[in-house]
């Protein structure tokens, strides 16, 4: 799938793009199947809301599941961003599955993606994309996504490491510069957006497009996956974070046919018998420019 002259230069104005239903139920269904089995695994890259045992995200799953590893190669979220890089090759940096589970799931505080990359895992710039897809309905009651339009023209902003509002720590934006952003962007006619859809429709975002998400308090899931895609030149430089969350393969992804959902495509699975201890292994040290590592 590219995009087309009309829709690049909207991504350059607003930061987003969003395709309501790309994905077809048939294709949908089974990423969805297989969502209750890996939530179920006490596993480390399962993380869990604060005094509950709702996963708030469960990460890797393109490593031990198999329609998660199809659709970590689907060209339908590939292409595109290559197309919003110049054709340049990618890797797959985090691959996370958020859980805003009905009455439960918690919020996400206002920030920048870039903000963690950077200052964790020392991605030297922010040439890397995200795209949410949706497995459930989304509507403005089970906490969807909020961006403000334009914001990731602000470029790199800084953040303050919140470690004690979730489950999950988070590099923050002030509330004061939210203010300014939101006025730059229309204050209350148009300074915040939410797309909203059916389950299947997929969202591109800037890494440094500012965004949030409230808590879920009604009675329906909101159940998204969340890839990040960076551009090989731009590999992280850092393993501070354990692997499940920033991936150190930086072998370029290649796309397997449209149909690989309903169609069982060999796919590699690595970590299918059992995260490797290597998986939790950590360092502050910065790493050789290299375009792969173990």
């Amino acid at each position: 799938m590219r995009l087309t002259p009309e829709q690049l230069a909207q991504f350059d104005r607003d930061g987003y793009l969003f395709f309501p239903g790309l994905f077809n139920p048939d294709e949908t269904r089974v990423l969805t199947d297989a969502v209750p089995d890996l939530y179920a695994r006490r596993e480390a890259y399962n993380v869990r809301e604060k005094g509950s045992e709702a996963v708030r995200t469960n990460f890797a799953a393109h490593m031990y599941s198999e329609p998660f590893a199809r659709l970590g190669r689907h060209p339908r979220m590939i292409e595109p961003v290559q197309d919003l890089f110049g054709g340049e090759q990618l890797y797959m940096h985090q691959f996370k599955i958020n859980g805003k589970m009905a009455f439960e799931g918690d919020v996400w505080q206002w920030h920048q993606d870039y903000g963690t990359w950077k200052n964790d895992d020392m991605m030297p710039t922010e040439r890397a994309m995200n795209v949410a897809i949706f497995l459930d309905d989304v509507n403005e009651f089970n906490g969807p996504l909020m961006f403000i339009p334009g914001s990731h023209k602000k470029g790199v902003i800084d953040a303050k490491h919140d470690l004690t509002t979730t489950s999950y720590p988070l590099w923050t934006v002030d509330h004061d510069l939210i203010t300014q952003l939101v006025a730059r962007a229309g204050g209350k006619n148009g300074g915040i957006v939410s797309p909203q859809g059916p389950a299947g429709s997929m969202i591109l975002f800037h890494s440094c497009l500012v965004h949030a998400s409230t808590s879920n308090l009604s009675p329906w899931n909101r159940v998204s996956v969340y890839l990040s895609l960076c551009a090989v030149s731009n590999h992280v430089r850092r393993f501070k974070r354990p692997e499940y969350i920033a991936h150190r393969d930086f072998t370029p992804i290649e796309c397997l046919p449209d149909d690989c959902l309903v169609k069982p495509y060999p796919v590699d699975l690595p970590w299918k018998n059992g995260m490797p201890g290597s998986a939790l292994v950590t360092s502050s040290e910065p790493i050789a420019d290299t375009k792969k590592a173990a």
